[in-house]
């Protein structure tokens, strides 16, 4: 299995606080049948200043570390990128890393007011010819009242993906009611952890795996762990049929970008 959403790294956000923190995270990864963990710590402007850079540091040093022990894990990097107007252009820059420098962003909304412009920032990402993956919308405040929000940009080839212990009730019934809507009817494109730390927000998706499969089956609960990770990874785009029933993409890239670009009022990317 591959974890794309983890805060693994010590001490540069909201994840563990030591080393040792972040050891016992792998090793516990590690014991739960994943082979690579994404290290995504928080960017956020004002809060958590991390940068690509920074990051992939980290998760090199961090990397010699778990080698030296022992511990069969691999770990790649990203970041978990609040929404703000300035991400295109960091982005851009190199300052905002995509997952493991492939064509995925892990995009986090606010939690608790919608974005202004949420739609249309997406959609300019994808116009880009970036995948955004959206992080844990089941525990969005405002989710409930915007879900046509998050339809519409799932069906315009943004990925949605659900928290691990969401969907196994540690974030209360609210959030396991959605993530158990989004993967059951279709929706939801990964499973991740958003762990960080060993215990209420551990960095594990089998028990979650389990549960998906008895929703929507083997095969489908697979894919939001195994299948669709991995062409993160390895920076593959994903075919139409590839996504999950609801929101399969019908339209080829170009005339799905000249679509999003009449909406943001520009011609296609």
């Amino acid at each position: 299995m591959i974890d794309l959403h983890c805060h693994m790294l010590p001490g540069i956000d909201d994840g563990p606080t030591s080393l040792e923190g972040s050891i016992n995270m792998a090793k516990m990864a590690a014991a739960d049948g994943i082979k690579t963990t994404f290290c995504t710590p928080h960017i956020y402007p004002g809060l958590y200043e991390n940068t690509a850079e920074n990051i992939k540091r980290h998760v090199a040093n961090l990397q010699l570390i778990l080698n030296d022990k022992g511990i069969s894990l691999s770990l790649n990097f990203g970041a978990d990128v609040h929404l703000v107007p300035e991400i295109n252009a960091g982005i851009e820059s190199g300052r905002i890393p995509l997952l493991g420098g492939s064509r995925y962003l892990l995009l986090e909304p606010s939690h608790h007011v919608r974005p202004p412009r949420f739609t249309e920032s997406v959609f300019r990402l994808i116009s880009d010819g970036i995948t955004p993956i959206i992080t844990h919308p089941e525990r969005l405040s405002w989710y409930g009242q915007h879900t046509a929000d998050f339809f519409s940009i799932a069906r315009s080839g943004a990925w949605l993906q659900v928290t691990s212990g969401a969907l196994l009730g540690s974030f209360g019934p609210a959030a396991m009611r959605f993530s158990e809507q989004l993967i059951g009817e279709g929706w939801c494109d990964v499973i991740a952890s958003d762990g960080h730390t060993t215990g209420r927000r551990a960095p594990v998706i089998a028990a979650a795996r389990k549960r998906a499969e008895a929703l929507v089956g083997a095969v489908e609960a697979a894919a939001m762990v195994e299948t669709r990770p991995n062409l993160v990874l390895n920076n593959l785009a994903i075919s139409a049929d590839a996504r999950p029933p609801a929101h399969q993409v019908r339209s080829t890239p170009s005339a799905l970008r000249a679509i999003i670009g009449k909406v943001l009022g520009r011609g296609a990317a």
